[in-house]
C-alpha cells in the first residue's frame, strides 16, 4: 500500500522526507515529472494537463491518495481537479492547505468569517507560476482579514537546485530576498512556497534575519496527512512505494541521493 506523493521534479522530496520520517510505517510512491520540470514558467493549461496525467499515472499504480508537492500544480491543477470530479475512492490534495492552516491559526473545515490574525506583514516565495495565480492571496483572504502579502517570483532558483548547483541557488535565493525587502522592508513572515526551497532554507533565514519567521512546507504537510490518515483509514492505497520518474532514472537516482543524502533508486514512470 503506497501514498503518491508528486512533483514536477525534486522539490517535492522535501516533502517526502518529512513524510516519511512522521509515518514510519507508511509506504510511499515518489513521483517526479522531471523531464518537464520545471513547472513554474508553464502556462496554467498546461501545468493542468501534466499534473492531470501524472497523477492519473499513479493512480493507476495503486495510489488511493495522491498529494501534490508542488506549489504550482496546487495552483493551477487542484482546485479544478477537485471540481471536475475525482474517480470513486481516489482523493488529491495539495501543499496549500497546511501552511493556511498554520497562517491563520484555524482549520481549513473552519468557515466562519474572515478575521484578524497576528501576522499582518507576509512575504511570499514563490516560482512565476504560482504568484501569477494568486492562489496564496486568495485562500489567505477567505480566512483573515488586514494580512499584506507581497510575492516575489523567484525565477531561476528551481532550475539552479535541479541542476545541482547550489551556489547559483543561494546567490539567486538572496538576490530575490533583497528585491522583496526593497517592497516589504520588514516581512513578519515568510512563506517559502515551492517545495524546492526548503533545500535553501537557511540561505532564505539569513538573508531575512532572525527576527523573520519562516514557514517550510516539509514538517506542516506532513503532521496534516498523519492526521488525514488517522480520519481516513482507507487511503493508505494498494499498491507498492518507491520512486518514479519521466526523466533520465540514473541521472534523477544521482541528485536526488544527494539532496537527502541517502541511496535513492528511480525507474522510468
Amino acid at each position: 500500500m503506497a501514498v503518491g506523493i508528486f512533483d514536477s521534479g525534486l522539490g517535492g522530496l522535501t516533502v517526502l522526507d518529512a513524510a516519511q520520517k512522521r509515518l514510519p510505517d507508511v509506504d510511499f510512491l515518489y513521483y517526479g515529472d522531471n523531464a518537464r520540470a520545471p513547472y513554474g514558467v508553464r502556462d496554467a493549461e498546461d501545468v493542468y494537463q501534466l499534473t492531470k496525467a501524472a497523477v492519473h499515472d499513479m493512480w493507476d499504480k495503486g495510489c488511493d491518495l495522491v498529494i501534490l508537492a508542488c506549489n504550482t500544480a496546487s495552483a493551477a491543477a487542484l482546485r479544478r481537479m477537485q471540481e471536475g470530479g475525482l474517480p470513486q475512492g481516489k482523493r488529491v490534495l495539495g501543499v496549500f492547505v497546511p501552511l493556511i492552516e498554520a497562517l491563520t491559526e484555524r482549520q481549513w473545515g473552519d468557515n466562519s468569517p474572515p478575521r484578524e490574525v497576528e501576522v499582518k506583514h507576509v512575504a511570499l516565495f514563490a516560482t512565476p507560476a504560482t504568484v501569477a495565480s494568486r492562489a496564496f492571496q486568495r485562500e489567505l483572504a477567505f480566512r483573515a482579514i488586514g494580512v499584506d502579502v507581497e510575492a516575489q517570483a523567484c525565477g531561476g532558483v528551481v532550475d539552479a537546485i535541479e541542476d545541482g548547483d547550489m551556489i547559483l541557488a543561494e546567490a539567486l535565493v538572496r538576490s530575490h530576498v533583497d528585491a522583496l525587502k526593497r517592497k516589504m522592508p520588514h516581512p513578519q513572515a515568510a512563506i517559502l512556497g515551492c517545495t524546492h526551497y526548503p533545500l535553501m532554507e537557511q540561505t532564505f533565514q539569513e538573508a531575512l534575519g532572525p527576527e523573520v519567521k519562516v514557514f517550510s512546507q516539509g514538517s506542516l504537510v506532513a503532521d496534516s496527512l498523519a492526521d488525514y490518515l488517522t480520519r481516513h483509514p482507507g487511503m493508505h492505497g494498494n499498491g507498492k512505494g518507491g520512486f518514479y520518474t519521466t526523466g533520465n532514472p540514473g541521472r534523477v537516482s544521482d541528485r536526488a541521493t544527494q539532496f537527502l543524502r541517502r541511496e535513492i533508486t528511480f525507474q522510468a514512470a
